[in-house]
């Protein structure tokens, strides 16, 4: 139940997310599914992707929101987002790693994010981030483009 609220949250933030088009097309130009998948490795270290059922704490689950363009036309620069859930904490881990990031969910910058504490410039730790943004330069038309963050349950 937990997850499906999680997964439902996010979903409804991509999809105002892919409203920022700065260049208008109908409705349906641009699809998004988005799929939760715990991450682990196997024995041979390969990473493998499964379905996320239940995520007790320190369980890593992967984000990730595929958007296709369903149109004749390319899209340019397509701004998306993904918001970490509350009850997560963002790894680290983005693809592609050119995300920017926002503790706010208003200001965004690049990877690490960093802030002045007593005088000192310091990393903001990974679990401050609230979302993910990715610019996609060029969506070619009838192709897709994905953004995935991991994250770890709290």
């Amino acid at each position: 139940m937990k997850r499906f609220k999680i997964l439902r949250n996010v979903l409804l933030a991509t999809i105002a997310s892919s409203s920022l088009l700065n260049i208008a097309h109908a409705e349906d130009a641009l699809k998004m599914e988005l799929t939760s998948n715990q991450v682990v490795k196997n024995s041979e270290g390969k990473t493998i992707y499964t379905p996320v059922r239940t995520a007790p704490a320190g369980t890593v689950i992967q984000y990730k929101a595929t958007y296709t363009n369903t149109i004749n036309k390319d899209i340019n620069d397509l701004m998306v987002t993904l918001p970490i859930p509350t009850n997560m904490a963002f790894t680290g881990e983005s693809i592609p790693a050119s995300a920017q990031a926002s503790t706010d969910g208003k200001n965004y910058a690049d990877m690490p994010l960093m802030r002045k504490v007593d005088g000192k410039m310091v990393k903001v730790p990974y679990s401050e981030y609230r979302m993910l943004r990715w610019n996609i330069k060029l969506l070619p038309a009838k192709k897709s483009a994905a953004v995935a963050l991991n994250t770890t349950v709290n």
